[in-house]
């Protein structure tokens, strides 16, 4: 009876050693960083619905993990089970098992850089969504075609072009394209601020109003210093009642009606449209791009001259004139004459670009 209570004994000894060394091995092994790829980085790949065993195998695939046991000692030890998060995960160091438990279970996913600049169309910026890969083209068109979201800012307005603010955007690759949409324009209502919007009532614009001529500006100039002096030149035009005659805008009003090639004629000019300028005076119904934040201070808070016209100097910066007399005089010098020698020059194959001049 003793011999066999020594052997129960030395077993339960043995058995608790052994669990003992099994638990400091499970806990080494889950603790133990680990690299099984190549590259300088890996991306894993978590869909919504799929369960643990499934995640660790997608994680042993990519050599995140180095095997699936490991990945669920790690779930276990960690009682996370029910907290891991689909999305894409970034991996470029070694991790030990628990550490990328727990990074999933955050939802610490990977977030891609989304950039729109400065001056493009609703249909642009659907375009660029889909080409970085977030999406299709035509989402993000029926997202931004609600209104909904600026409705308190501009009840008259159809669609959102003009309110998704040109910048960067950090996210997740699998954003849905009402979300982008969303903080676009939540990135608009920010740039367009309570001080923003008190100096466009006070000037006697509305929102709408005050982001049309905004984005007029936009689409004439990218030279910062320029920017108040275009805008000067508009709204001194409205309050002259004269036309804004914007190239800009009957580029717009043929890329709506899908009639534009690249190129714009003078016969484009007479293009009916209500946002031809050249046809109809004052303001283009609406935004006809998005204007950045330096754009909308200047539409609001334009330099203090009284410019009526701008000719471009084939540099991407302009002169201005406040008679018609001076104006034609720059046409002259900036253009006429300027393109005159250009072709005279021996082998320069250079053509009159057509630029306009108002």
């Amino acid at each position: 009876m003793m011999r066999w209570l020594k052997r129960l004994l030395l077993l339960a000894v043995i058995g608790v050693v052994a669990i003992g060394a099994g638990a400091w091995w499970m806990d080494a092994r889950v603790r133990e960083p680990f690299r099984g790829y190549g590259t300088a980085e890996q991306f894993v790949d978590i869909p919504a619905g799929i369960g643990p065993a499934t995640i660790g195998q997608r994680l042993v695939d990519a050599g995140v993990i180095r095997d699936a046991w490991t990945f669920r000692a790690a779930v276990l030890l960690s009682g996370r089970a029910r907290e891991l998060k689909a999305g894409e995960y970034r991996f470029d160091v070694p991790l030990d098992a628990l550490s990328v438990v727990d990074k999933i279970a955050r939802g610490d996913v990977y977030k891609r850089l989304l950039t729109f600049r400065e001056g493009l169309t609703m249909a642009e910026m659907a375009a660029v969504f889909e080409q970085k890969g977030f999406g299709k083209a035509a989402a993000f068109v029926k997202a931004a075609s609600s209104a909904a979201l600026v409705a308190d800012l501009d009840p008259a307005a159809t669609d959102l072009e003009g309110y998704l603010f040109p910048e960067t955007y950090a996210l997740p690759r699998d954003t849905p394209a009402a979300d982008v949409v969303a903080q676009m324009v939540a990135s608009f209502r920010k740039a367009f601020d309570r001080d923003l919007q008190a100096a466009a009532s006070a000037a006697g614009l509305t929102v709408r109003q005050a982001v049309t001529l905004a984005s007029l500006v936009e689409k004439e100039t990218g030279a910062p210093d320029e920017r108040p002096l275009v805008a000067a030149v508009y709204r001194n035009r409205m309050a002259r009642r004269m036309g804004m005659q914007a190239d800009p805008t009957v580029i717009y009003a043929l890329q709506k009606a899908g009639q534009y090639d690249g190129n714009l004629s003078r016969e484009d000019l007479k293009f009916d449209s209500p946002y031809n300028t050249y046809r109809y005076a004052g303001l283009p119904p609406g935004p006809i791009a998005s204007p950045g934040r330096a754009s909308l201070e200047a539409a609001v808070g334009p330099a203090p001259v009284d410019y009526l016209y701008f000719v471009s100097k084939n540099d991407g910066t302009h002169v201005f004139a406040s008679t018609l007399a001076e104006h034609n005089r720059n046409v002259f010098t900036w253009q006429v004459d300027y393109f005159r020698k250009l072709r005279r020059a021996p082998g320069s194959g250079l053509r009159d670009p057509g630029q306009r001049y108002r």
